[in-house]
């Protein structure tokens, strides 16, 4: 029974009203110019978006897109992969991930992750690698960076490009430089969700090869580089100009935000250390950018319960690995494919996590945390 007091002290799992509260005054103001330009589609506003957010990867391009699934979508196009092909993906992710690779007519051809990070294991990849392999594509999930080295080392041995999927992992760096200029192309999603996020749907392909985003920007706006001309079959992909804006303003805070979520992690690692749970860590290569904080424990369903019963928000990302999925039913995985993965999937738990949480909440969820396990 949930007391009037747990009421008050309630941990939403994410607070973006508390976000806001910090930055609306430069948002509306931003806000106000573009609908003073009417700049609703593209525009001056994603236009320097495009050129700060290249700047914050320390990349050459960047193109922005409605969404990130429209972003990985344009991605398999750029690189030519096609009906028949096969990329090497991860099936602990979102769904969008594989979506690019459906879309064009591929098949994703899953291996398995690192029980330590979540991410796909880099020892397992070259085995899964055909005739028919046209890329690869890891997932920097929750914001940790996978192990890029070896991923390089196998792509450039068999001439595949790979390209990162960044959806989550705004800033993050990996062994010292920021996520998104190792592949041939990376994709970020800007979801309200995610660390840099707009207010809807919004999504961005990075790359330093000037073709790329050349067609990049073709395909987003029906396959044409010169209006009423189109050269290929393209897409109503284009960011909206307030959507540009606001993500203009939200980029000054990033850098701050990502300590913030550094600070939160640390303190759960301290608070937590005692109990039962497996504690995400970070990796001797990486500075993950923290969008999530996922602890593992066997009875994660129970403990959810147990935190939402005290006002806690929680969430699973992601309760069924994508070879499970009744959609990808086609491919004729069954359970046991990928062990490592799908144990990840019945454990994993993910804690609220986000720059304005206090340490009073934090403290309140690892007492309540504390409390479940005392319980036996």
């Amino acid at each position: 029974m949930t007391t009037r007091n747990e009421t008050a002290h309630a941990v939403p799992y994410l607070d973006l009203p508390a976000q806001m509260k910090v930055i609306r005054k430069d948002v509306d103001a931003a806000i106000a110019r573009t609908l003073d330009h009417c700049s609703f589609c593209l525009g001056p506003d994603v236009a320097q978006f495009e050129k700060d957010f290249a700047r914050f990867c320390g990349a050459e391009h960047c193109v922005g897109f409605n969404n990130g699934t429209s972003a990985l979508h344009a991605a398999m196009l750029l690189l030519d992969v096609g009906r028949g092909d096969e990329v090497i993906t991860t099936p602990s992710t979102f769904v969008a991930t594989s979506w690019a690779i459906s879309y064009v007519g591929a098949k994703p051809v899953f291996v398995d992750i690192e029980d330590a990070t979540f991410n796909l294991n880099p020892a397992l990849v070259e085995r899964a690698i055909t005739p028919r392999t046209k890329a690869v594509l890891p997932v920097h999930l929750y914001g940790h960076p996978v192990d890029l080295d070896p991923l390089l080392a196998i792509s450039r041995k068999h001439n595949l490009p790979l390209v990162e999927d960044a959806a989550q992992a705004h800033g993050a760096k990996y062994r010292g430089k920021t996520v998104g200029t190792f592949g041939v192309i990376s994709c970020f999603s800007f979801y309200p969700g995610k660390n840099l996020g707009a207010y809807g749907e919004g999504g961005g392909l990075v790359t330093n090869n000037a073709a790329f985003a050349a067609r990049a920007r073709a395909l987003r706006e029906h396959g044409s580089s010169q209006r009423y001309y189109h050269d290929e079959v393209g897409f109503n992909y284009r960011m909206e100009g307030i959507q540009g804006a606001v993500l203009g303003v939200k980029l000054k805070y990033l850098e701050a935000w990502t300590r913030e979520r550094a600070r939160v992690a640390h303190r759960y690692h301290a608070l937590l250390a005692g109990t039962p749970l497996l504690l995400p860590r970070e990796a001797e290569y990486a500075h993950s950018a923290w969008h999530l904080y996922v602890v593992r424990h066997p009875r994660r369903d129970e403990l959810k319960k147990h935190l939402e019963a005290h006002q806690i928000g929680c969430a699973l990302h992601y309760p069924l690995p994508l070879h499970l999925q009744k959609c990808y039913a086609s491919l004729g995985h069954r359970e046991g494919a990928f062990p490592i993965a799908e144990k990840a999937a019945r454990e994993c738990l993910s804690l609220p996590i986000y720059p304005e949480l206090t340490d009073a909440q934090i403290l309140r969820v690892a007492n309540v945390i504390h409390d479940f396990f005392a319980r036996g």
